[in-house]
């Protein structure tokens, strides 16, 4: 009976240093997938539409492609689209579109994440004195992230363009672009005992502006994001265009 009594402290002293090990290797690896918040990334963006002239329906995307380094580090691919809807004797515009995400982690790792959504938006328009132009967008987001249980998100964000040369936002101008949006989760439980805060994240985003055509600008600027767990910056350079 007493002869095992010698093995204890071998499998104990074992065990330990499984514990040891596994705490080491995961810890590396999370420092490993650490994001560098002083790393500016960059944000590459094209968002298009078209209203159509016999009908009030039209539809409107947007095709980003977001780096961790400016570079080939993916962040997210983004694909998003919706058909649009333009009620009569109401300002704005209401879409109901559809988007996929791939995400990648920061760093050398070539791991992805999918996630589908769906998406409902209104997007009203708002003057304010002659030279301040702003957009009211509220959007209502259902998400199936893989591996993760479904999820709600709900956006509101607040544009403003502000012509620099001109009195309006007419060809050849030159203006100020400022946003700020807000996400907020609908849920924390996000599956297997894993939870979110309801903050999701805030962006809020300067750039300079130019109409090229009656149907095209172009922006670049600088937009910080902040979640829970990270602030960062990435440049934004985006072609918005109207067929």
């Amino acid at each position: 009976m007493f002869k095992n009594c010698s093995l204890v402290p071998v499998v104990f002293s074992r065990s330990i240093l499984c514990v040891a090990l596994t705490f080491a290797m995961s810890n590396a690896q999370l420092h490993a997938n650490q994001i560098d918040e002083t790393q500016v990334g960059a944000w590459y963006m094209f968002f298009f539409g078209k209203d159509f002239s016999s009908s009030r329906f039209g539809f409107q995307g947007d095709i980003q492609y977001r780096t961790w380094n400016g570079g080939s580090d993916l962040e997210q691919l983004l694909v998003r689209g919706g058909v649009t809807y333009r009620p009569e004797g109401l300002a704005g515009k209401y879409t109901f579109g559809l988007a996929n995400i791939t995400s990648g982690q920061f760093g050398s790792s070539k791991k992805t994440l999918t996630e589908n959504r769906a998406y409902q938006e209104a997007l009203i328009p708002q003057n304010v004195g002659r030279r301040t132009f702003l957009k009211h967008r509220l959007r209502l987001e259902q998400r199936w992230v893989n591996g993760q249980d479904f999820r709600t998100r709900v956006r509101y964000a607040l544009f403003a363009n502000i012509p620099l040369n001109r009195p309006n936002l007419s060809n050849s101008a030159w203006y100020l672009a400022l946003y700020n949006e807000i996400f907020i989760n609908g849920e924390r439980s996000i599956g297997s005992g894993r939870n979110v805060d309801f903050f999701d994240r805030n962006r809020y985003y300067a750039a300079l502006g130019y109409k090229f055509s009656d149907a095209g600008q172009f922006q670049a600027g600088y937009l910080q994001q902040r979640t829970d767990a990270v602030s960062k910056g990435q440049l934004q350079v985006s072609v918005h265009y109207t067929f």
